[in-house]
């Protein structure tokens, strides 16, 4: 009994001890996360202008993004936007680093340049970026159509057209052509580096002997890539997979900057996260912003939860576990 009670009391005193220095995080946690994330639960509840007190009006705003979304409204719109900029902007964020990871590990002269050359975009601003990208793809002076026109094609729209490269029924529309959507799909791609240096660290772990005995059975280089390469890159790129996806769903800064903050075209660029801001300060409607933001966070839930699911598919773990 005497010892159990020094025992609770010398937990105590470390308790005590630890609590100072838990304290800036703790305070940190419940006045910047905790509370927000409760107070835009009862929010999307609500209607509220923030100048006067919340009015409780149980799931209107949720009937309201519903019938917006059946009929491709505003939310719709932007649900389509998001969805369309996430299905392609990651696949090809994933494609690229792949490759450059695996060009970049090649024993050729002046390696660490090429590395820091690729990697440089990822860590410019992106406010810095978009002004430069918002330059370059200008449809009159802007230096990529200026190419293009000197190739003896015809320079697309990009920010300032609706059009949309990746969406098949757009050759039956008569609407082809890359549009604003696709060009901030080259905007996430240029900041690739990221994704790069991840697999490049992941190259450095596969054994040599794998690819030795591969080459030993006759497997040429193509033939190694695919049977040991990359296996022993799905667990990192499903981590890529998974973060790229969250980082597309929540993208703002450059969307912003292209669409002047009001998702132009013609709410061509209207992602979920600008719609979002659009709604709580702009239009003051901060319960329906709330419910907004929680529809975002159940789709990526959802998202998340299925390629979870999938793993177990097609990510090798030599351990034998299960994600």
């Amino acid at each position: 009994m005497e010892h159990s009670t020094r025992h609770r009391r010398r937990q105590l005193r470390q308790l005590t001890a630890a609590l100072p220095f838990l304290a800036p995080w703790l305070i940190g946690f419940a006045t910047l996360i905790a509370y927000p994330f409760i107070a835009s639960l009862f929010w999307s509840f609500t209607s509220y202008d923030m100048l006067s007190p919340p009015e409780f009006v149980g799931v209107e705003n949720y009937r309201r993004l519903a019938e917006e979304f059946v009929r491709g409204e505003r939310f719709g719109l932007a649900v389509w936007n998001t969805v369309y900029f996430a299905l392609v902007s990651v696949p090809l964020s994933i494609v690229l680093g792949v490759a450059l990871a695996v060009m970049l590990s090649w024993n050729i002269r002046g390696r660490a340049v090429y590395r820091t050359l690729f990697f440089l975009p990822s860590v410019v601003p992106a406010v810095a970026s978009s002004v430069l990208w918002l330059w370059l793809l200008d449809p009159q002076a802007g230096l990529v159509n200026y190419l293009l026109t000197g190739a003896g094609l015809s320079g697309p729209g990009w920010f300032n057209s609706t059009a949309e490269a990746a969406w098949p029924l757009a050759w039956f529309r008569g609407t082809w052509g890359f549009g604003s959507k696709d060009a901030l799909v080259l905007m996430s791609l240029w900041g690739v580096g990221n994704f790069m240096i991840i697999y490049l660290a992941a190259l450095g772990d596969v054994p040599v002997q794998l690819y030795e005995a591969a080459e030993l059975d006759g497997a040429g280089p193509l033939r190694r890539f695919w049977h040991v390469t990359l296996p022993l890159l799905t667990p990192v790129i499903f981590f890529n997979l998974v973060m790229g996806l969250i980082h597309a769903v929540q993208a703002f800064t450059q969307v912003y900057i292209v669409s002047e903050g009001q998702g132009a075209p013609a709410g061509s660029t209207l992602m979920l996260s600008l719609y979002v801001f659009l709604a709580a300060f702009k239009y003051l409607e901060m319960g329906y912003a709330s419910a907004i933001a929680w529809s975002m966070f159940v789709l990526i839930v959802l998202a998340t939860w299925g390629l979870f699911r999938s793993s177990r598919y097609w990510v090798f773990d030599p351990s034998g576990a299960r994600l």
